[in-house]
C-alpha cells in the first residue's frame, strides 16, 4: 500500500480507525510498532506517532510507556468521515516543522534590524525565563515573549501576526497537549536556555546567518527532544520528519 501522497497523519489515523471499525484489532489489542506502521503505510514515523495521538485524543487507544499502544476502543462511524477531518487540529511535529522554516528566516532578518533596546530587552526576557523554570513553574509565557519579540524587532506587521497565528496554534492544540500527556515533567526546557542566548548572541552581532542558523538549531533540538520524550517504542529514535537543510547548516 502507498501513502506517499497521504502523508497526512489525519489520513493514517482515519486508516487505523478503518482497521479498528473492520475489527482487524480488538479492545485489548497492541497495535504494530511504530517502526512497522510507519513501512506498512510508507510515511515517516513521525506521521505515525501524530496518527496514534489523535487516536489516543479520541479514546480509541492506550500509550503505555514502554510497552506499546493498545487499542481500549472501536470508533462508532466510518473512519474517512469529513466532519472529524474538520475538526482534528495540526500535528506537533508538523508545527514544528512550519515554526522552523519561518522562524528561522525571521531571526536572520531581525538581525539586520535590531537595535541595543532590542537586545536588552531580550536579555530581560531570558532572565524571566531562568527565573520561572528555577521556580518549577510550567507556563510559556516567557518563551512565548522571546520568539514574539524577535518578530517584532523586523517592524513588519505581516510578519508579527504569522509568527503569532503559528504560537495561537501551538497554545490551543489538543494534538500538542497530547503528545505532552506522556512528558512527567519540564525539566528539559532549561535546554532552551542556551539556545536562546545563542540567539540573542547571533542578533547582538547583526549576523543574519549566524541569526538563521541558531534559531533553526534551537527548533531542531526542540524537534530532537520531544521525538526522544514522546516515542513509544524506541526511546533512541532518530529520525526526521524532513532533512536539515543543508543552506542552513553550512553558512
Amino acid at each position: 500500500m502507498n501513502f506517499n501522497a497521504l502523508r497526512s497523519y489525519k489520513k493514517i489515523g482515519n486508516e487505523l480507525k478503518a482497521q479498528l471499525e473492520n475489527q482487524q484489532y480488538k479492545i485489548g489489542d497492541k497495535l504494530p510498532a511504530e517502526r512497522d506502521l510507519a513501512e506498512y503505510f510508507n510515511v515517516s514515523r513521525t506521521v505515525v506517532r501524530e496518527a496514534i495521538i489523535m487516536l489516543e485524543l479520541e479514546n480509541l487507544v492506550e500509550v503505555r510507556k514502554g510497552s506499546g499502544v493498545y487499542v481500549i476502543a472501536l470508533p462508532q462511524r466510518a473512519a474517512s468521515n469529513d466532519e472529524f477531518l474538520d475538526k482534528v487540529d495540526v500535528g506537533p511535529f508538523e508545527l514544528l516543522q512550519a515554526r522552523q522554516l519561518l522562524e528561522s528566516s525571521i531571526a536572520e532578518f531581525a538581525a539586520l534590524q535590531a537595535t541595543r533596546s532590542d537586545i536588552t530587552k531580550l536579555k530581560e526576557i531570558l532572565s524571566m525565563e531562568r527565573a520561572t523554570l528555577e521556580q518549577g513553574d510550567e507556563d510559556y509565557v516567557a518563551d512565548e515573549d522571546f520568539h514574539r519579540t524577535i518578530a517584532e524587532i523586523t517592524q513588519n506587521e505581516v510578519i508579527v501576526q504569522m509568527q503569532k497565528a503559528l504560537w495561537d496554534l501551538r497554545m490551543n492544540s489538543q494534538m500538542w497537549k497530547g503528545l505532552h500527556l506522556h512528558i512527567p515533567n519540564q525539566s528539559y526546557r532549561h535546554l532552551w536556555l542556551q539556545d536562546h542566548e545563542n540567539i540573542i548572541t547571533a542578533l547582538q552581532r547583526k549576523d543574519p546567518a549566524m541569526a538563521k542558523k541558531a534559531m533553526w538549531q534551537h527548533l531542531e533540538n526542540v524537534k530532537q527532544k520531544l521525538f526522544e520524550l514522546s516515542d513509544v517504542d524506541d526511546p533512541n529514535f532518530d529520525g526526521y520528519l524532513f532533512n536539515m537543510s543543508p543552506i542552513v547548516v553550512d553558512r
